[in-house]
C-alpha cells in the first residue's frame, strides 16, 4: 500500500512538472522565467539584430582517400 502511495506522489509531482513548464498553471500564478522570454518580447531586447547574416555551411571535402600526413620532423609512430 505504502509504495502505491509513493509512485502516485511521483506521478503527481511530474503531471505537475510537466503543467508548470509548459506555462499551463500561469492562470494561478506559477509561471516559470523560461514562459516570460518567449517571442516577441525576446525580439525587443535584441541589440542590432540587422546585423545577423545567414551562412550556407562550408562544403566537405572528401577524405575516405588517405589519412593526413602528421605533422612536424619525426615518423609517427
Amino acid at each position: 500500500m505504502l509504495l502505491r502511495l509513493i509512485v502516485l506522489a511521483l506521478v503527481v509531482a511530474n503531471a505537475g512538472y510537466f503543467l508548470w513548464a509548459r506555462g499551463d498553471l500561469a492562470g494561478f500564478g506559477l509561471v516559470p522565467a523560461s514562459a516570460l522570454e518567449r517571442e516577441p518580447q525576446r525580439l525587443n531586447t535584441q541589440i542590432r539584430p540587422e546585423l545577423l547574416q545567414v551562412r550556407p555551411a562550408p562544403a566537405e571535402t572528401d577524405t575516405s582517400a588517405e589519412p593526413p600526413e602528421p605533422s612536424g620532423s619525426e615518423p609517427a609512430r
